[in-house]
């Protein structure tokens, strides 16, 4: 069959599909144009897309031979779940395989934006450091203090488990609250949403993109937040107001935040970049050799089985199209 895939992946996971399949690679580490993506789809059975590219209606009805959808990533809302699955089409992801990663990224931003690490890393290069003082470039402590993770998925799960090392008070908010043995066994504490703004020193946010929680990190919501807390993103960019956000930074309504994504990635809102107390990363939660190569593997695996008519591993939609 015809395979597209709109990124360039290890040879090791595209020899998977050329074994079984003609397969068409965007040769390039930049998203594949949306017109060509438009034009080269038309004859395609299989799509292995990336997150950045956008699988919508106007797609699927350029794709009438169109079999199988699957995303190398973890979050689909680049994808209209409801178009595919009324043409007829599974779609899949890719969990589980990046936890471990995007995990360690939100510690690293914690720790980043807590202890200066890249203005000091800047201000060293520009030659600004010429001494040691007691009170020169203070940051903040991270053990000892309490981290809010909103969204307890294996993400923020993963996170929870991290903080156990830096003896932190750990408080999650959930759309499901775990069971007493979840949470001690865990050694989190329930809380919801203005109370754990409200305590937290370092929030986390591990939510998926929906309706619910588009801009759930707003003015309203950062003002809950204590004036020396810091916010760190590395879920869906949208889940934050990117420009209330600016507003909270310059003011003085929260100490720091750290990104790995963005509201309209990849531009940033215009200020951003001018703040000292924000560490800004390129979306790369899950930028790991061996993390992108699992990553690749499942998502290869997923779409030969939805070529071969059988149930993807970690098909979204599978239930809805067999009612």
């Amino acid at each position: 069959m015809e395979v597209m895939v709109t990124g360039r992946l290890p040879e090791e996971v595209l020899a998977l599909l050329k074994k079984a399949h003609r397969v068409e690679v965007n040769p390039e580490d930049r998203p594949m144009a949306r017109e060509w993506l438009l034009q080269r789809i038309v004859e395609k059975e299989g799509l292995l897309c990336m997150v950045t590219d956008r699988v919508d209606a106007e797609l699927l009805q350029r794709a009438p031979r169109l079999k199988m959808i699957a995303n190398l990533g973890v979050g689909y809302d680049n994808i209209d779940l409801g178009a595919a699955t009324l043409a007829h089409i599974p779609v899949s992801n890719t969990p589980g395989v990046l936890t471990a990663a995007t995990a360690d990224i939100a510690f690293t931003l914690i720790l980043a934006v807590a202890r200066r690490v890249v203005e000091g890393d800047k201000r060293t290069r520009a030659g600004e450091f010429r001494f040691w003082a007691p009170l020169v470039f203070l940051g903040r402590e991270v053990s000892g203090k309490t981290l809010g993770i909103i969204g307890l998925g294996r993400i923020g799960r993963a996170v929870a488990k991290r903080a156990r090392g830096f003896d932190m008070q750990v408080l999650y908010f959930n759309r499901h609250r775990l069971t007493p043995d979840e949470e001690k066994a865990l050694g989190v504490e329930f809380a919801d949403l203005p109370a754990l703004l409200s305590r937290a020193d370092f929030v986390s946010l591990h939510v998926p993109l929906t309706r619910e929680t588009r801009h759930l990190i707003n003015r309203e919501t950062l003002g809950w937040m204590k004036p020396d807390a810091l916010l760190i993103n590395t879920s869906r960019g949208p889940v934050v107001d990117e420009q209330a956000l600016l507003e909270a930074l310059r003011d003085g309504t929260i100490s720091g935040a750290g990104l790995d994504v963005y509201e309209r990635e990849p531009d940033l809102t215009a200020g951003l970049i001018d703040l000292d107390n924000v560490v800004l990363l390129p979306h790369v939660g899950s930028a790991t050799l061996e993390t992108r190569t699992q990553m690749g593997q499942l998502a290869a695996q997923n779409l030969l089985a939805g070529l071969r008519g059988e149930r993807p591993p970690n098909c979204l939609n599978w239930e809805d199209l067999h009612k």
